[in-house]
């Protein structure tokens, strides 16, 4: 008899936003993905509709490369930073969250969708000068439990499964406006943006630190935010660790400490893709590793410009960490960030376990072949 290997499956997901552009198949590798969150839908008049021009094409393209993947899963991500302002009104009433989930099954079927994923930033907060109420709380417990519900009916009409998820911050004060306990018998998993800790603002910083460094006066990093949600009820075995396929700079920056924690010029503290990193390495940038935090980070001492990125090294630590505390997974905003792929195989390779050869089991008993 053979004993083939276990799977220690993890969920690879990658927000793919192509906004008002038409893809073409060969630029997304579903070969290396579980599941692709597609961004963004708007809420318009409490009802899911789409974000931009060419949702239909793109949703067509990508259902089409379950031929590459028969696995992958599609689901259409709601809302994000700039098309949260609908989720409180849609969560507030049972008629406002009737339609609301009217319109997702209805988005659902028409794209032959796997799913959503609900990207509220925030319930309770302001976020993007949004509507907030402290009734959002509770509201948003009962939107997902209501949406589950309905899903749950709808797959056996449909013949397959429908999945639920959600994209979270990674902050105390966003577990203190949520249920996250409750919220998390609703969901397939829990997608914690464990990025943008330093976002702007007049001082340097790890965008997304693993680890917590001591010199960092914000006190901030991805292990922290998982904590906070294993301390609030959210099972390791839901909860996705979010990776940034982008770098951050200062500029203005002096040269102590290589430029970290430091004060500094947002002024270059914008979204820079992956593929620009060998460029600045050949400008006179110098890299350096942060053992502390567990990731890397770029200073240039002539043009006194401070860089926070991903890269490999810090991807394989990340997933390394999946694996040892048992998550789910890994997410990553957002997949045209990086057109090498390079940060898509160390998180494909991070996760994906090295088959071991089936072995044959010794014969006990009278099964010895006969002489």
């Amino acid at each position: 008899m053979l004993h083939a290997a276990t799977t220690d499956h993890k969920e690879i997901i990658g927000y793919v936003f192509p906004q008002n552009r038409v893809l073409t198949p060969g630029e997304v590798n579903v070969r290396k993905l579980t599941r692709i969150n597609y961004a963004f839908a708007n809420i318009r008049n409490g009802e899911i509709v789409e974000g931009f021009s060419h949702d239909g094409e793109n949703l067509a393209i990508l259902n089409g490369l379950h031929r590459e993947n028969s696995a992958l899963k599609i689901l259409i991500s709601v809302g994000g930073w700039t098309w949260s302002g609908g989720f409180s009104d849609a969560a507030l009433t049972p008629h406002s969250r009737e339609r609301f989930i009217d319109s997702a099954v209805r988005f659902i079927e028409r794209y032959k969708l796997d799913g959503i994923d609900l990207d509220w930033e925030y319930p309770g907060q302001a976020g993007s000068g949004n509507t907030f109420r402290p009734e959002d709380k509770h509201n948003f417990t009962l939107l997902l439990a209501e949406l589950r519900e309905r899903l749950d009916r709808e797959q056996k009409r449909l013949d397959r499964r429908l999945y639920t998820s959600i994209a979270t911050g990674a902050s105390a004060k966003y577990i203190d406006h949520t249920e996250m306990d409750q919220v998390a018998l609703y969901v397939d998993s829990v997608n914690i943006m464990t990025y943008d800790f330093y976002v702007g603002g007049p001082a340097t910083g790890h965008d997304a630190p693993l680890f917590h460094n001591p010199a960092d006066p914000k006190h901030v990093s991805a292990d922290n935010a998982v904590s906070l949600f294993l301390n609030a009820g959210v099972p390791a075995g839901k909860l996705v660790l979010g990776v940034p396929f982008y770098g951050r700079s200062w500029g203005e920056v002096p040269p102590t400490n290589h430029g970290l924690f430091q004060p500094g010029k947002a002024a270059l503290g914008v979204h820079f893709s992956y593929p620009d990193l060998p460029a600045l390495l050949a400008q006179g940038y110098v890299r350096y590793w942060d053992a502390d935090a567990g990731v890397p980070y770029l200073y240039n001492a002539h043009k006194r410009i401070f860089v926070t990125y991903e890269d490999p090294q810090s991807i394989a630590g990340k997933c390394h960490y999946v694996r040892d505390h048992e998550l789910a997974g890994v997410m990553f905003w957002e997949y045209f960030n990086d057109t090498t792929g390079i940060l898509l195989n160390a998180v494909h390779a991070g996760l994906t376990p090295v088959p071991t050869p089936a072995v044959e089991a010794p014969d006990h008993g009278n099964n010895a072949p006969a002489k």
